[in-house]
């Protein structure tokens, strides 16, 4: 099960409220430029295929529609180490356009908000621990241009 709030200018939404449980991670994504179109959101244990966690058919994967501040919650989530790749897919078209072939023209956003050099961080970089408490993440959200 996945419990997502968006807040947009005026006004609050939550799809669920109930306390914290050991087996949650949710995530805060903060500084969207605009409130337009969808947040995709990806968690996954495999290194070798992050960020793209569409190949890995027991990540926790979500899209949520944008706001000022977006909240995730991946419930059903088993200890281990995981990481956390975002998008700010403005135009909801599915994919991370870009620009000239290579800069990213929405914004993105790592788990332990791993740096962005020339291509997407390593899972070294944006890995963290999950254990038996509930854990609370926040993500930055970064636009190239």
């Amino acid at each position: 099960m996945i419990r997502i709030a968006s807040l947009g200018a005026a006004t609050a939404l939550t799809a669920m409220a109930s306390p914290a449980v050991a087996n949650e991670v949710t995530i805060t994504v903060t500084d969207l430029r605009n409130t337009k179109g969808v947040v995709r959101a990806c968690m996954t244990t495999k290194e070798d295929i992050f960020p793209k966690c569409i190949k890995d058919p027991s990540s926790h994967r979500t899209v949520v529609p944008a706001g000022e501040t977006v909240t995730i919650t991946f419930t059903g989530v088993k200890p281990g180490k995981y990481a956390v790749a975002l998008l700010h897919d403005e135009n909801n078209d599915g994919k991370a356009n870009r620009a000239l072939g290579m800069m990213p023209k929405e914004g993105y956003g790592f788990s332990r908000d791993a740096p962005v050099r020339m291509a997407p961080p390593k899972f070294k970089d944006a890995v963290f621990d999950h254990g038996d408490a509930a854990q609370q993440l926040t993500i930055k959200m970064r636009y190239f241009l």
